[in-house]
């Protein structure tokens, strides 16, 4: 791993040092986790950022999908 210097506010700091997760595990695993989930976040939304610009004009989906509809099976009930 790298060391990397982070600035928090005051106030944030406290908040997060306060929390239990935090005293358990550490600052660093804390943040690390965050930043997980801030980049799984991000891509996520560039994900659906781009299938809504690739789909918005609908050009091409309605030809694309004619006639699946009757390939799928509906498992017996």
């Amino acid at each position: 791993m790298k060391a990397v210097q982070v600035l928090l506010d005051e106030p944030l700091l406290r908040r997060l040092d306060a929390h239990e997760d935090v005293r358990r595990l550490g600052r660093s695993a804390v943040l690390r986790l965050a930043a997980e989930d801030w980049l799984r976040r991000r891509r996520r939304a560039e994900t659906t950022a781009a299938y809504r610009r690739a789909y918005a004009a609908g050009e091409g989906s309605e030809e694309d999908f004619t006639g699946w509809s009757d390939e799928g099976t509906w498992p017996e009930a």
